[in-house]
Formats: C-alpha cells, structure tokens, sequence
C-alpha cells in the first residue's frame, strides 16, 4: 500500500502545499480521498495517473471538492467511459451534483454519488473495506478507515518437510488455503504446520475535524492516521473556534489509538516554512513516529509484522 500526498494545505493553497487531497494505491487498486482545487495537476506532476474508480470526500468545503470539475471533465476529454464512484456525506448529494454540473454540462460516463453515514462500508472487496467514522467538522462530514482483511499464516515449510517428510506441492497449498490433506497414512490438518491469521494494514484519514472519539475508536492500533493539524497549541482557541485541531491534539488521538505513524496535514498558511514547530509539538505528546506531510511525499504502509 502506497500513499501519495497530492495537497496539504489548509484552506488557501501555497506555493508550496496544494489543498486537501490523498491518492492511496492499494495492492493496484486506486482510491482518493478528497479532491481540492487543482489535484489533477498535481496527480500528474507526481505520477500517480488518474486511473481511479472511487472518491471518498469527507466534506463539501471548497478545498476539498473543488478539484472535483476539472478532473471529471479531464476524463470526459480522454473518452473516459468506466463509471466513477463518488462517496460524500448524508445529505449532500444535492449539492455535489450541483457542483458536477456547475457549467451546464454533465459526464457522458456515469457518476454515481453515494451518501455515505458513520458505521457504513463505503466499498468492500474481499481483501478491504473502506469504512465511514464521525468526525466533527462545521458542515456535514465523515472520515474513512481503509482495512485490510487478516492475511493466512506463515506456512512452516521446515516443519511440513522435516517432521511430517512432505515435499513441496500441491499439498502446501492446500494446507495453506486451510484444507486437510491425507499423507502417509493420516490426515494432516493445516494448523500443524499454518500460523495464526496475520492483521492487514489500516490506513485512517479524517479530513476536517475537531479530536474526537470515534476517530480514536476507530483508529485503534492503525498502522498510519492522517490526521487535521491546522494549528499550532497557540491557536487552540481558534481550532475549537473552526472545528480543527491543533498537532498536538492530533498526537493526543494517537496516542490513545496506539497507532504506528501519525501524519500531520491540512496545515494552515500561517506554518509556512514552520512544519517542523507543528511535528515538535506533536511528537511532546506521542512517542510514535510522527511526520508533517508535505505535497508528493510518497510513503509506504508497511504490514504490522513486516520485519
């Protein structure tokens, strides 16, 4: 699992950071979470394509749907003709198809608009789902957990050949699937020589909010949450005041959930040239590995027993 950061800014773009948006390459498959102004550019400038065939938008704030347009519009020039998924909050389906069609034109491909509430799976697939917490934001707005299902065991190879004598084969792969084989005259059952299911990776991305529990809930033991850090703890006053959270409130959540990686993004302009103010202020509250994401950064999301 590989995730790009197209924008991290906050709601005004800079030279240096475009507005709100996440590419995540799962294992081929191709999700974005959220779509500010002018992410097509900057998914072309850092080469992750545009081969995507599900949105996520956690809110309708312009930074973070205002890409929205241009990109179907860029898919209708290259005959795009393979229908988009676009999952938004309960209630503003309205108001993004508004936005679709703002220019008096629709996609001659399908747009399918899919409101989306806390506790729901915004897409599943045998080996992930995309689910929907609450956040706290001043609109309608929900965050999203992508998780993996349990991986098989480890096959113990040495085992299976120098305890039971059983050469490689279609035998191994039968024990690893989880079926009982017969060999020298008795059954051999997968758990002799198959671990215990492995825990795939959780990615967690919030969007816009305020901390709250259900982002803690739900980011129990994630492998990497992607958290709102618009300000520094002198501004906590003005995050309460917009329904965002400082750094250090952002690590706070970490630090309950026990994740393995926190990222900081949607930094407001005031930062600028001062991301490393925000990741020291973080990293006094958790003793995780903590990073201000930064437009392109490429980050890997490793399996919890990776070695």
């Amino acid at each position: 699992m590989r995730v790009t950061f197209l924008g991290t800014s906050g709601a005004i773009p800079t030279t240096q950071r475009n507005t709100s948006s996440v590419f995540v390459n799962r294992e081929g498959d191709y999700l974005l979470f959220d779509c500010g102004e002018g992410t097509q550019r900057q998914m072309m400038r850092y080469g992750t394509g545009f081969a995507i065939d599900h949105l996520f938008v956690s809110h309708l704030h312009g930074d973070h749907v205002l890409g929205i347009p241009g990109l179907l519009q860029t898919w209708d020039f290259n005959e795009r003709d393979a229908p988009i998924a676009i999952h938004t909050p309960a209630g503003t389906r309205g108001d993004l198809r508004q936005l679709i069609e703002a220019n008096g034109t629709s996609p001659s491909y399908p747009v399918r608009i899919n409101e989306v509430s806390t506790g729901d799976v915004a897409l599943s697939r045998e080996e992930y789902e995309v689910r929907v917490i609450g956040t706290q934001h001043r609109c309608p707005s929900v965050g999203y957990v992508l998780a993996e299902a349990d991986r098989k065991g480890r096959f113990d190879r040495e085992k299976a050949e120098a305890e039971l004598g059983m050469s490689p084969g279609p035998k191994y792969s039968k024990l690893h699937r989880g079926e009982p084989v017969e060999h020298d005259g008795r059954t051999v059952q997968p758990e002799e020589v198959v671990g215990p299911p492995r825990p795939g990776r959780t990615l967690v991305y919030t969007g816009d909010t305020l901390p709250t529990d259900s982002v803690v809930d739900a980011s129990e033991d994630a492998d990497l949450l992607i958290h709102d850090a618009t300000f520094a703890q002198d501004r906590a006053d003005r995050a309460q005041a917009t329904a965002h959270s400082t750094a250090a409130e952002a690590a706070d959540v970490a630090r309950q959930a026990g994740v393995t990686s926190l990222a900081l993004t949607h930094i407001s302009t005031r930062y600028a040239g001062q991301a490393d103010r925000l990741e020291a202020e973080a990293s006094e509250v958790f003793d995780g590995e903590v990073f201000v994401a930064k437009d392109g950064l490429k980050r890997a999301v490793e399996f919890p027993d990776a070695d």
